[in-house]
């Protein structure tokens, strides 16, 4: 796509958004729904494009991580369908009075919710974050511009055209979807420089593309670098309910940002914990890498270093460190962790308060799996992305992150003494 055409697109995409930050809560959840209906319609092109592009990753030699992000079969399927809908229930996030008052003169003053504008979504790999993407910015009055990986450019094409027309049935902008449609470095080079159209950008995907985007614009961008996440077992945690939540953060899916990657383990309990959670995590596979204390007690595992402690291994690795109490777990997770997700098990309200408050993460869990932390799990009905960022949105990043706001003033001929 030449550069003119990058220009075109942004240009349409602003417009767009000018009309769409009027739009009802009913046209835009009409839009969402039948988004949903054209995607159904195109449901055995999208999976037989799908598997062709798969093939020729796996031809090319991509790892089985990207191919299971790039897949779409029957499940993964009805999860985006069902993510368009429920985005489709959650409330309206624009028009709401955020706050105001009114002065001794007489004088109104508020602040209300308001779309960001145009939203470009550079992204890697997964053709559901197509889906998401355009649900989560239709919801929120704002246009969008997609770019997805080249390795499922044309699954990406299909899914955006149908939303594309699903959106104009219900009367929405031709241009409030767009997607870019040729591979290549050269059009999301030329994207990086539209700031003059562009309010907003977020990648998805790798540390290196989040860094290039981040580095290489003017335009705002909501990112996070990594997921090192971490899970404290406090001294009275229930040995039960501990190793479930950690089989469950660690192995439910181990290459998502919040899959947990470092156990910190009280001393007072290692003792009788770490055999069990041996046990259970070579069930599922999982490679032990454990500091000194750690490998006294299970000799045979690998050694932690300091590198260790710094890694979102997003692969069936967990290290593991014995702590000293509760101070020194906090402290490791402020030093090493990425302020993404990091939780404790505990009995002992005042241990979860004071991890819930010392603990500099955009989520918190206490007696929780790090896999929680997500826009579905938390009601917020889809999101884009999770942000360890702390201005403009912290955390999972929905109808409400991709929204900002607006003073309004309603006066009678007051004028400033």
């Amino acid at each position: 796509m030449k550069s003119s055409q990058i220009l075109v697109l942004a240009k349409q995409s602003k417009s767009a958004a000018n009309s769409l930050s009027s739009t009802s809560e009913s046209q835009r959840n009409l839009a969402l729904s039948k988004m949903a209906e054209s995607l159904e319609s195109v449901k055995q092109q999208v999976l037989e494009t799908n598997a062709q592009e798969v093939l020729k990753a796996r031809q090319n030699g991509q790892s089985d991580a990207l191919i299971k992000r790039l897949t779409i079969d029957d499940k993964v399927f009805k999860y985006m369908i069902s993510r368009l809908r429920k985005v489709a229930q959650y409330p309206d996030p624009l028009n709401r009075v955020l706050s105001g008052h009114t002065n001794p003169n007489g004088l109104q003053v508020y602040k209300k919710s308001v779309p960001l504008g145009v939203i470009g979504i550079i992204y890697e790999s997964r053709p559901n974050v197509t889906t998401d993407a355009a649900g989560v910015c239709i919801k929120s009055g704002n246009a969008v511009i997609l770019r997805g990986g080249s390795e499922a450019l044309q699954t990406n094409i299909l899914i955006a055209d149908a939303m594309i027309e699903g959106a104009v049935q219900a009367g929405l902008p031709e241009h409030a979807i767009q997607i870019i449609r040729t591979p290549g470095h050269e059009a999301v080079n030329e994207l990086l420089a539209m700031d003059e159209y562009i309010d907003v950008l977020i990648p998805r995907g790798g540390k290196d593309l989040i860094k290039r985007i981040a580095e290489g614009t003017r335009i705002p961008v909501i990112k996070h670098y990594d997921g090192i996440c971490h899970l404290y077992l406090a001294e009275d945690a229930d040995p039960v309910q501990a190793i479930e939540l950690v089989i469950n953060s660690k192995c439910q899916s181990v290459q998502v940002c919040n899959a947990l990657e470092t156990l910190l383990i009280d001393k007072n309990c290692a003792k009788q914990l770490l055999p069990l959670l041996k046990t259970a995590l070579a069930s599922n596979h999982i490679e032990l890498r454990g500091c000194a204390q750690t490998q006294t007690l299970l000799p045979d595992i690998y050694t932690a270093t300091e590198d260790d402690w710094h890694s979102e291994y997003l692969a069936p690795i967990l290290s593991i460190k014995i702590v000293d109490g509760i101070n020194e777990a906090i402290a490791h997770i402020n030093h090493y962790g990425s302020g993404h997700t990091d939780g404790i098990v505990t009995q002992s309200l005042a241990m979860a308060r004071q991890f819930e408050q010392q603990v500099d993460s955009a989520s918190v869990l206490i007696n929780a799996s790090t896999r929680l932390s997500g826009g579905g799990d938390y009601g917020l009905g889809s999101v884009i992305g999770i942000s360890t960022d702390k201005l403009h949105a912290r955390g999972p990043v929905g109808p409400d992150e991709l929204t900002t706001y607006k003073w309004v003033v309603y006066g009678n001929g007051h004028l400033r003494e």
